[in-house]
């Protein structure tokens, strides 16, 4: 048995492994042929080979596309990893010597996209030349499922939600605002939390950090969080709460740029004030490239600079914890 095991590893390839990503990716066969420059037909011919090699199922195929199996989504990993040790190692042939090269691939949670990615982008570009950055945008839950699967390098995460196996370094804090009317006439700047007993919400779904934040403080203070709608994109939770039909619970970092003729209501929550922690997160099981760790150290910096600035509004460093 262990020399069969060795064999149909042995015949398992680089094209196999490439493909299989692609339509994991894709999520259907046909989307799939069209990224490859392959043939539906042959794609699938490609499938059953990989199956057979592997002696189990993969991918699950219905009306709706493919999803990959228990043992697909662990071929998946492994073949991300693998494909990008060989990217990596084209890169480092290419160019020997160079210390930082090939692709990283950089989560943004949506609500940092305004703060942290044209600056991130521009000190990447002029300090590391060889490392060709690609920044992707998502909610805090679904770039967590990316991290952990092997799709992104590295990632920004909350760090009391941050999935296992992930190495998380600690960056900042932000203050959670509620956003639009809570139909309370208040001349305080600040909003305690009480006030928004029953006021309709709009929030992400369970998944979202950001959520399961809220809802913790508000459990914590005997308070109704009355959700009316979850809305993943903190675009659309803005566009509502400025039509004053609900509101929102954002970091100030989610309304950069703010103009000055932006009148929707935006008060501090206090008592308690919700705070949620920031970090940078990589994978423990995936290689960690030289060129993933200087994206992160730069990541880093930025903040430091972005938070002492002003340009990071409502943050503050996690070295410098205060109330």
């Amino acid at each position: 048995m262990e020399g069969r095991d060795t064999s149909t590893r042995a015949r398992v390839d680089i094209r196999h492994l490439r493909n299989f990503v692609a339509i994991v990716d894709c999520g259907s066969l046909s989307k799939a042929a069209d990224r490859v420059f392959v043939a539906q037909s042959a794609l699938s011919q490609q499938l059953a080979t990989l199956e057979s090699l592997l002696g189990t199922q993969v991918l699950l195929r219905s009306s709706q596309g493919v999803v990959p199996t228990e043992a697909g989504k662990v071929l998946y990993r492994h073949a991300r990893a693998m494909l990008r040790q060989m990217e990596q190692m084209r890169e480092e042939v290419a160019r020997p010597g160079a210390a930082e090269i090939g692709p990283v691939v950089f989560g943004l949670p949506s609500t940092m996209v305004e703060v942290l990615a044209l600056p991130l982008y521009q000190r990447v570009r002029a300090q590391l030349p060889g490392v060709r950055l690609h920044l992707f945008e998502g909610m805090s839950g679904y770039l967590g499922e990316l991290l952990a699967h092997g799709r992104l390098d590295v990632a920004i995460q909350f760090v009391g939600d941050a999935a296992r196996g992930l190495n998380i370094q600690p960056l900042l804090e932000e203050d959670l605002y509620v956003v639009g009317d809570t139909g309370h006439v208040h001349p305080a700047e600040d909003c305690p939390v009480r006030e928004l007993d029953g006021v309709p919400v709009v929030i992400p779904l369970h998944a979202q950090g950001l959520r399961m934040l809220v809802e913790r403080s508000f459990a914590a203070s005997a308070v109704e969080l009355n959700v009316v709608s979850n809305v993943d994109s903190f675009r659309a939770m803005l566009a509502i709460a400025r039509s004053g039909d609900a509101c929102a619970i954002l970091p100030l970092s989610a309304l950069v740029p703010r103009s000055a003729d932006d009148a929707v209501p935006l008060r501090k929550l206090v008592d308690p004030g919700i705070r949620r922690a920031v970090g940078i997160a990589w994978s423990t099981s995936l290689p960690h490239t030289n060129a993933a760790a200087a994206v992160c150290r730069i990541a880093a910096e930025l903040a430091k600079e972005l938070v002492a600035t002003g340009a990071w509004p409502g943050a503050v460093l996690a070295d410098d914890r205060t109330g």
